[in-house]
């Protein structure tokens, strides 16, 4: 079973922590809320470290980044660097190229492997294709509540239209799987976000075409209980990535 030190605690980090025993042993965990880190530690009997470099001393596998854009800037070198593997939720922090370079060279040096999980999206892995086989054209529809995109809207809307990098700059807490998709068909996605005042789910729509012929995924996500930015099933992806680990079958593209 591989060991994790899980940087976040917040309602991402405990979901991750309530289903760990089956697929992890959390080692270490570190938040800067002391209340959040601590409720962690006694429910799977992780150390609680006060700072990052406390938990840096512990003996884990890999870092699970479950904490924010600006967290997974901060340490997420210094992890692959000293030859940690690093799983990242934050994904939006790829969007920039210059950190997303800095990183895969620390990742180098440590000799460390650096993850993405699916996240909220199905389909990810076939998009891979776009890196050997020419793609005419990568579409991300995400529909989200009007409320959780912070839009006033009497009717569904159209409230953002254009490329990944942007879109993430505009909504960094709701368009990480257009990072992911960016990154899984090193290709330009095209990115929708619509406001939905009657939605109670977030919806992701991937329209590609290209040299394969034509597909469509749609998938509807039930939103983490006390956070709507997040999708479970970016949770669950998490969770299968670590239990699947070691795996020698590996099944996927």
């Amino acid at each position: 079973m591989v060991r994790i030190g899980l940087l976040g605690c917040g309602n991402i980090g405990k979901l991750i922590a309530a289903k760990s025993g089956s697929c992890c042993e959390i080692v270490a965990a570190y938040d800067r809320h002391d209340d959040r880190r601590k409720a962690i530690a006694e429910g799977t009997g992780a150390i609680a470290c006060e700072n990052f470099s406390e938990m840096f001393k512990l003996d884990f596998d890999v870092l699970v980044e479950a904490a924010s854009i600006s967290g997974a800037q901060a340490y997420a070198k210094d992890a692959l660097s000293s030859g940690k593997d690093l799983v990242l939720l934050s994904v939006g922090a790829l969007a920039d190229p210059t950190f997303r370079v800095g990183l895969l060279k620390a990742a180098e040096e440590g000799d460390a492997l650096l993850r993405i999980p699916s996240g909220a999206i199905m389909g990810l892995d076939n998009l891979k294709i776009g890196s050997i086989s020419k793609l005419r054209r990568l579409l991300l529809r995400t529909t989200k509540p009007a409320s959780v995109l912070g839009c006033d809207v009497a009717e569904k809307q159209c409230v953002y239209r254009g490329p990944t990098a942007e879109a993430i700059k505009r909504y960094p807490r709701n368009i990480n799987v257009a990072v992911s998709i960016a990154l899984a068909a090193e290709t330009e996605v095209e990115v929708e976000i619509w406001a939905d005042p009657a939605a109670d789910s977030n919806t992701h729509e991937i329209f590609a075409e290209g040299e394969f012929g034509h597909a469509l995924m749609r998938v509807e996500n039930i939103p983490c209980p006390d956070n709507p930015h997040t999708s479970y099933l970016a949770v669950l992806s998490v969770l299968a990535l670590l239990q699947n680990y070691n795996k020698r079958l590996r099944v996927g593209t």
